[in-house]
């Protein structure tokens, strides 16, 4: 029995309008939720950068990467180690926090690293950037205190050391 696992998966692909719903539809279609999807511009103007995280049997996985990497604007797909890639998510949480209640919640963001960006009478915002894992720390202690809102970026992801991400075998079309 295979389980299931969360995956990161980083691909580049031509700058054009279709390609992102292309991509979600592989997923969509295998009965895949995409957890967190993010789009970035690279050094190259032509070129952007997804990164998505998503559940998934690896089987099935592997299929969805073959499928995708067949596409024609996708010049390129890697499924991110945790181990030898940075992960990276920003997250943005406004708490409900009178005046009895801001010390604590100074003090979890304090812990966390995670800064106050913004408060009101009635309200902190904090925001934190960090792995998925510390991202999701920091929520359960803060849930204690009620979410009024809460936003995340989703994960992006790069190589550590000399390891850089390049085209696959496909060639760039340019005009």
């Amino acid at each position: 029995e295979m389980s299931a696992k969360k995956v990161t998966i980083a691909l580049l692909v031509e700058n054009n309008a279709n390609v992102l719903s292309r991509i979600s539809l592989l997923f969509g279609r295998r009965g895949y939720n995409i957890d967190s999807l993010t789009v970035s511009e690279t050094n190259d103007p032509t070129i952007s950068r997804i990164t998505l995280t998503a559940v998934g049997d690896e089987p099935i996985i592997e299929q969805i990467v073959l499928q995708t990497r067949k596409l024609v604007e996708v010049k390129a797909v890697q499924i991110e180690d945790e181990n030898t890639a940075i992960l990276r998510e920003l997250l943005l949480v406004k708490i409900a926090a009178d005046e009895s209640q801001r010390p604590a919640v100074r003090e979890i963001c304090e812990i966390y690293k995670a800064s106050i960006v913004d408060f009101s009478a009635s309200s902190i915002v904090c925001e934190l950037t960090g792995k998925p894992s510390k991202v999701n720390g920091f929520l359960d202690v803060i849930g204690k205190h009620e979410i009024l809102e809460l936003c995340r970026t989703g994960v992006t992801a790069i190589d550590r050391g000399s390891r850089v991400m390049d085209f696959e075998d496909k060639k760039l079309h340019r005009s």
